[in-house]
C-alpha cells in the first residue's frame, strides 16, 4: 500500500514547521510538487529551504509538475474550481501512480494549515478512491494563527465568536452576527467598501515570511495604505497573499 502524507508546513518561516510535522517529513520517500511558474518559484524554494533543514540522513526525492491554470475572472467561480481540481488531481495521481513504489511514502507540502481554504485534502481523496492508496494529515501553523499572533490579538473578543470566509463571499456583506471577520482570499481589495464604517483593520501580507507586511488601525485611516502596499508588492513580488482581521468598534 502506498502511504501519503498532507504536510501542513505553515506560512513560510521554517521555525513554525510543528515537531510532527518534521517526524512526517522524515517519513517520505518521494514529495510532490505543483509548481506554478517563475513568478511564484520562490514559493517552491520555500518548501525546499524546509526540508534541507529538517531531514535528517535520508534520501529523498522531489518530483515537480506544472500547476493546472485557472481562470482569472470565471462566469461561475464554483465550476472553475471543482475543474481545477479535477486537474490538479490528474496531475498529482499521475506523479504517484508513476514515481512512488509500492510500500512507499509520498509527502504533499500544503501551505499553512491543510484544513482551512485548501484543496489538498479533497484532492488526495478522490485520488485514493482510484488508486490503493492510504493518507494522513499533519496540521500546520496558518497565515490566520500568524496574523493574530503578529498584531497581538486574540481573534475573537471575550464570549463572541469569530468567523472566517473569502473575500468574493464578503462582497456579499458583512456577515449577520458576527463582530470580528478573518478574510483569506481576498483578490479584490473587498474591505475597502466598509471604510465608511466604525470598523478597525488588523492586515498582514506575506506572514511567516521576510517580506511580511503589517498594518492596523481604523479602517477609514488605513484603507489607503493598504491599497498602495498591495499595488506595490505585487508589482515587486508578482504574487501577493494576504489576509485580514475586521471588527467592528463598538460606539
Amino acid at each position: 500500500m502506498k502511504t501519503i502524507l498532507i504536510i501542513g508546513i505553515g506560512s513560510g518561516d521554517p521555525r513554525q514547521v510543528t515537531v510532527e510535522a518534521v517526524e512526517a517529513l522524515n517519513r517520505v520517500d518521494v514529495f510532490f510538487v505543483l509548481e506554478k511558474g517563475s513568478l511564484k518559484r520562490d514559493m517552491v524554494a520555500l518548501r525546499l529551504d524546509i526540508l534541507r533543514r529538517y531531514i535528517k540522513d535520508r534520501p529523498y526525492r522531489v518530483i515537480e509538475a506544472p500547476s493546472p491554470p485557472r481562470a482569472p475572472t470565471p462566469a461561475n467561480y464554483l465550476a472553475c474550481v471543482d475543474d481545477l481540481n479535477r486537474d490538479k488531481q490528474a496531475a498529482f495521481g499521475r506523479m504517484i501512480e508513476s514515481e512512488l513504489g509500492e510500500g512507499q511514502c509520498g509527502g504533499i507540502l500544503a501551505w499553512g494549515d491543510p484544513t482551512l481554504y485548501d484543496s489538498t485534502i479533497r484532492n488526495v481523496e478522490a485520488i485514493a478512491s482510484g488508486q490503493a492508496l492510504q493518507y494522513e494529515v499533519i496540521p500546520g501553523i496558518s497565515s490566520v494563527q500568524i496574523l493574530a499572533a503578529r498584531h497581538r490579538i486574540t481573534l475573537n473578543r471575550i464570549g463572541q465568536p469569530v468567523l472566517i470566509t473569502t473575500g468574493r463571499r464578503l462582497k456579499e456583506g458583512w456577515p449577520d452576527g458576527a463582530d470580528s471577520v478573518v478574510v483569506m482570499l481576498d483578490g479584490e481589495e473587498t474591505y475597502n467598501r466598509f471604510a465608511g464604517q466604525e470598523v478597525e483593520i488588523f492586515w498582514g501580507a506575506y506572514l511567516g515570511t521576510s517580506d511580511e507586511i503589517l498594518v492596523t488601525g481604523r479602517l477609514a485611516e488605513v484603507a489607503d495604505k493598504i491599497n498602495r502596499l498591495r499595488r506595490d508588492a505585487r508589482e515587486a513580488h508578482g504574487w501577493i497573499m494576504d489576509t485580514y482581521l475586521m471588527r467592528r468598534i463598538p460606539r
